[in-house]
């Protein structure tokens, strides 16, 4: 069995600290990756709101680059958002920049009422390539 272990991106920001949790954990050929918000470096949110969700895809990216991996190895994509009715337009607006062409992750939408400060949160596993 393989023992599960933590991947930082390269810049990590403050939260991870803060919260006491790992960004992702990977085991065998599979990563989870934790809730990425649209943080700053030090943790705190991005005021403006499709620039909260882009900074929320960039430190997804950066997280995946850290275990070897890119958007294109996604398995399992949910997203978390605190408003749905008036951000989805703005939300599907930046997913059709990160994703143009099939084949599309499989996703599934939540509403929540809470994200510490954050309106948008995404969380994946992905499948890690042999190669990483």
């Amino acid at each position: 069995m393989t023992k599960p272990e933590p991947v930082f991106p390269e810049n990590r920001h403050a939260l991870y600290e803060e919260h006491g949790y790992s960004a992702a954990i990977r085991t065998g050929d599979l990563l989870f990756v934790s809730g990425q918000v649209g943080s700053r470096d030090d943790g705190t949110p991005e005021p403006d709101f499709e620039a909260q969700v882009r900074r929320a895809f960039a430190n997804l990216e950066a997280m995946l680059a850290a275990a070897g991996c890119t958007l294109a190895d996604l398995v399992d994509v949910t997203t978390f958002h605190t408003d749905p009715e008036n951000q989805f337009a703005t939300i599907m607006k930046v997913k059709a920049e990160v994703f143009p062409a099939p084949p599309y992750p499989n996703w599934t939408a939540v509403g929540v009422n809470w994200l510490a400060g954050f309106d948008f949160e995404i969380k994946v596993i992905a499948r890690i390539p042999a190669n990483a």
